[in-house]
């Protein structure tokens, strides 16, 4: 079962009241990756937060500086997580208006053990673009409080489709960048995703009773437990399917992708396999596979 996308198809550039305090403005970035592009969203009344800038694009950082209203500034510049569709423009943003720019760390930060002796070892990240020369000015930590003027954000260390991904609770709201989407399933790409967190971060949100989620991609997202609900059904299927594949010999990651993904375009099929890989990583730590060489796209797994 697949859950549609919610409709969404705002202008770009201009900014879109949610609630009180809360305006999103999205980022002209569409592409199969994006959907129709990046979430920016303005928080507060008079000292606002942008979280999640954007990319490098000169158009949307003048939309951010033209929705600042008589009285206001930007005072704090907070980043999900270091895609080159949600962090690139921090950097011209803090040179603009003198915030600060607030993230878990630079592109490495967060990223599991395994995952880290897969990067020494060779294996490269095949899916989204990395801001590999991202460096925040504020490295934030689980579970800390950042106040501003009038609100006030919790950071929740949500690692999985990248390692260092935050999402930021506001009340019972929660901005969830590109862990819970508001469009499709997460990207989880070794080695810079990895599967076995992404599941552990989606249970721990759910744990929570939250009223909406903001995301980083598509419509705000009314039903939180819901959707968190299918994207760990969805994973749980994904998993089964491959299991199942295997059971009628070796494969790759490629060869399980075009085999399961069916019904996807054929631009998505190299995120596909790489989500696969994720999969085929997470059961290997369980112990249920074993690869025939190297923990990579290439490598045949085998049931044990």
């Amino acid at each position: 079962m697949t859950i549609p996308p919610a409709p969404f198809d705002p202008p770009s550039g201009l900014p879109i009241t949610l609630a009180p305090g809360l305006r999103r403005i999205l980022a002209p970035n569409p592409s199969p990756m994006t959907w129709r592009g990046t979430n920016t969203y303005l928080l507060g009344t008079r000292d606002l937060a942008v979280i999640d800038p954007g990319p490098r694009d000169t158009a949307h950082l003048k939309a951010i500086l033209a929705a600042l209203e008589p009285g206001q500034r930007i005072s704090h510049i907070l980043v999900s997580h270091s895609h080159n569709d949600h962090s690139p423009l921090s950097r011209e943003l803090a040179a603009q208006t003198g915030a600060p720019v607030f993230a878990f760390g630079d592109a490495t930060a967060g990223r599991s053990a395994i995952m880290t002796e897969l990067a020494a070892s060779g294996l490269t990240n095949r899916g989204e673009g990395i801001d590999t020369d991202f460096a925040p000015d504020c490295t934030v930590h689980d579970g800390e409080l950042i106040y501003g003027d009038g609100w006030t954000l919790e950071v929740i260390h949500t690692p999985g489709h990248f390692g260092n991904h935050i999402a930021l609770a506001w009340g019972k709201a929660c901005f969830t960048g590109d862990h819970v989407m508001g469009w499709a399933s997460s990207l989880v790409s070794p080695p810079d995703g990895d599967l076995t967190d992404f599941m552990a971060s989606c249970d721990r949100l759910r744990a929570t009773d939250w009223d909406i989620f903001h995301p980083g991609h598509g419509a705000p997202i009314t039903d939180p437990a819901g959707r968190l609900d299918w994207l760990i059904s969805h994973r749980k299927r994904r998993e089964a399917a491959i299991l199942q594949e295997l059971s009628a010999g070796p494969a790759t990651a490629q060869a399980l992708a075009r085999r399961i993904y069916t019904d996807i375009p054929p631009a998505l099929l190299p995120a596909a396999e790489r989500n696969v890989l994720a999969h085929l990583i997470d059961l290997t730590k369980k112990s249920r596979l074993t690869p025939a060489v190297s923990l990579d796209e290439n490598t045949e797994f085998s049931l044990i």
